[in-house]
């Protein structure tokens, strides 16, 4: 396996001249950008046109992670050319939220099992219900597979997401990235930061991934109470306050993605099951940067890997909002844990995608999720 890194902006152009002599069948070209398409068209044409043989992935995010720091240029680029696994790209359009769990069995269905090592799955955010999407893929057999992803993001604005299908952004879909062979090595692993804050309620108003009512009371005034002058600011600001929904005796995590005054709800980036037990959730400084460090102890590491590694980084947009200036204190300490030969490219998004415990694909949030990627 052999990696390059670029970053771009529309005033000095690209960080070095594009280079491609990785170009391939089975080089992945990994884009992590802006929202904002009128500055990420021309960067992404470019690089068409120089890697006229690879395999195109990426999406829009909080923002972007390269190397050891966080992105200024709002574009950045890995170049991955597996020598020794094969590729297969595959992708589905969302026709809307409440057809979720039958998105992520098509998504699946599109794959080739045969030799399937490991999937990578990026999603826009904001027309999916993350959770049901996730059991649909669970829905399928899939032993010994790994899978871990993220949703894409807006810098919280929760308006437009995209993902790259074809070559071409896509506001309404989900892509995935097979890799298929023996000599493929997968690391991974995952870890919130987060602890109770309030006392456990009742959901006792919910539809899927909406909620409405907790306690009897409205959930989208509990937030507002906690939050006080920060209010204003929901959606965005209620990533400070994630809500722990207890499932067969665990907490998921899940944020906020949308808010509807009118109708006096608050949209989640997965179920809210009505009947189930919730608390809010609070995490500081130091419990983010440490989980970051944690997730890495999840990883088994494979010193038979003989080819550099690259580390895909997807952690969410409530903790960048809570590290504030401090943001770049978990990347620097992923890159200080990693073995030296490895390359950091990854971004911050409204969902991360990863095997639990019990090695089955789940939806995260509030958390760091890592994958490793090498060959033997």
């Amino acid at each position: 396996m052999q990696l390059n890194q670029y970053s771009y902006n529309s005033i000095s152009g690209w960080s070095k001249k594009l280079d491609n002599s990785l170009d391939s069948k089975n080089t992945l070209i990994l884009i992590f950008a802006s929202h904002d398409i009128s500055t990420t068209l021309n960067p992404i044409n470019e690089l068409i046109d120089a890697f006229t043989n690879s395999k195109f992935m990426g999406c829009s995010t909080a923002g972007e992670i390269i190397g050891n720091s966080i992105s200024d240029n709002r574009f950045v680029v890995q170049i991955i050319k597996f020598e020794k696994s094969k590729l297969q790209l595959a992708s589905v359009k969302i026709a809307n939220s409440h057809k979720s769990q039958g998105i992520g069995k098509q998504l699946i269905d599109k794959i080739d099992k045969e030799g399937l090592k490991y999937i990578f799955i990026l999603g826009t955010s904001l027309h999916i219900n993350g959770s049901q999407f996730i059991e649909g893929i669970s829905d399928i057999d899939l032993q010994d597979v790994v899978i871990t992803g993220g949703f894409a993001g807006d810098d919280q604005l929760f308006e437009k997401t995209w993902v790259l299908v074809d070559k071409k952004p896509s506001y309404d879909s989900v892509s995935a990235l097979a890799i298929y062979g023996e000599e493929l090595y997968v690391g991974y692993g995952a870890k919130d930061g987060c602890n109770q804050l309030g006392i456990r309620r009742e959901v006792t108003h919910s539809f899927e991934n909406i909620l409405y009512a907790l306690d009897n009371q409205s959930a989208l005034e509990l937030y507002k109470y906690y939050l006080g002058k920060r209010a204003d600011g929901l959606p965005g600001t209620g990533l400070i306050f994630p809500l722990g929904v207890y499932i067969d005796g665990k907490i998921k995590i899940r944020t906020i993605i949308g808010v509807n005054e009118k109708e006096d709800y608050l949209v989640f980036t997965g179920d809210i099951p009505q009947g189930a037990t919730v608390t809010l959730l609070k995490s500081n400084l130091d419990s983010l940067v440490q989980s970051a460090k944690d997730a890495i102890g999840f990883i088994h590491f494979d010193n038979k890997v003989s080819s550099p590694l690259l580390c895909i980084s997807v952690s969410c947009i409530g903790r960048k909002v809570i590290l504030g200036q401090r943001i770049e204190d978990e990347i620097e300490t992923i890159m200080d844990t990693l073995p030296e030969n490895t390359q950091q490219i990854g971004f911050y998004s409204y969902g991360e995608i990863s095997l639990n415990n019990l090695g089955k694909c789940d939806l995260y949030n509030h958390t760091m999720s890592l994958t490793l990627l090498g060959e033997y």
